[in-house]
């Protein structure tokens, strides 16, 4: 039993690393679907846009409203951001992503819109992400946004 016991040690005093390993590397996968959804957007192709989202009735979307479910929500993307124009070029900052458990995991970040006057003019904000680990990947299935009134600022 004895030889056991070293080994055991070294075995448990691995595990911190092992996990914060998998940490990084699923912080990693989600700044990669992020990543995708900024080029996708600032493409002008709002439904690649929408994949980064799990395509359920569950997923809910808080912004200047509350939508529920994908549909709506990729509704809500099609009414307001109607024209390559008012879509602009997008960009994303300061993201923080904060694991919860092997499946669920928070991004915080800044988002940054650019565009022309006659199209809306920029737009910042702030975002709180809950984003779930699905046999599609990474998919973001709560999505609260906070947009700075640039009147105040």
């Amino acid at each position: 039993m004895q030889v056991f016991a070293p080994l055991s040690v070294a075995l448990i005093a691995l595990l911190p690393s092992v996990a914060s390993a998998q940490q990084g590397t699923d912080s990693a996968a989600i700044v990669a679907v992020l990543e995708k959804s900024v080029a996708d957007w600032n493409r002008g192709d709002i439904d690649a846009f929408a994949t980064s989202y799990k395509n359920s009735p569950d997923i809910l979307f808080i912004g200047h409203e509350i939508s529920r479910g994908y549909d709506q929500m990729l509704a809500h993307y099609r009414k307001r951001y109607a024209s390559r124009e008012q879509m602009g070029t997008l960009r994303l900052l300061q993201l923080d992503v904060q694991p919860l458990d092997a499946r669920l995991a928070t991004v915080t970040g800044h988002f940054h819109l650019e565009r022309a006057k006659t199209a809306g003019g920029n737009s910042d904000g702030f975002f709180l992400l809950v984003v779930e680990k699905t046999i599609e990947g990474w998919k973001i299935v709560r999505d609260d946004t906070t947009e700075i009134d640039s009147n105040k600022r």
